[in-house]
């Protein structure tokens, strides 16, 4: 018995539906991706205009700054989101 999905090519990565959420296939520089946008719209329910960042800047506790992609990097934004959130003995903070 034949695979009837085996002629059905494999997606790709890459074809996203939101051309803010690609990850570029080339370095860019720190102004290329300050210019970028995710998302650029108004809110479908309260008509408030929404722009989301395709990058977003974070400093290391060693001061460097570093620019994650809002896709690529989502699960280290979270987690610098969380250090955010903690006291200096590790505790969370709940505003």
């Amino acid at each position: 018995m034949s695979n009837p999905r085996s002629n059905v090519p494999e997606p790709d990565p890459n074809d996203v539906l939101n051309p803010g959420d690609k990850v570029p296939d080339r370095p860019q520089s720190e102004e290329e991706k300050a210019e970028q946008t995710a998302v650029s719209t108004p809110d479908p329910l309260t008509g408030d205009y929404r722009e989301v960042p395709t990058y977003f800047e974070v400093e290391e506790p060693d001061g460097e700054r570093k620019q994650l992609h809002h896709v690529r990097d989502a699960e280290e934004i979270s987690d610098t989101i969380r250090e955010a959130r903690t006291d200096e003995e590790g505790n969370r903070v709940w505003w």
